[in-house]
């Protein structure tokens, strides 16, 4: 998983009724975009995420293939 600073980090909800949490990466902490990174969600909170299965990056500007 990489990503890039103004990516979208979605951490979907893992019981039936629970929203997905979506944030901004305001930071990549790990090296060539891999995790952790820091994410600001919707709600003002910030935190330190190194995502796992029930999260997706939603990238804003196309990255290349390898």
């Amino acid at each position: 998983m990489r990503a890039t600073k103004g990516d979208q980090l979605v951490q979907h909800g893992r019981v039936v009724g629970q929203h997905d949490k979506v944030g901004e990466i305001v930071e990549v902490m790990g090296e060539k975009g891999n995790p952790p990174y820091r994410v600001r969600f919707e709600d003002g909170h910030e935190g330190v995420c190194s995502p796992g299965p029930d999260t997706e990056i939603r990238h804003t500007t196309p990255h290349p293939q390898h």
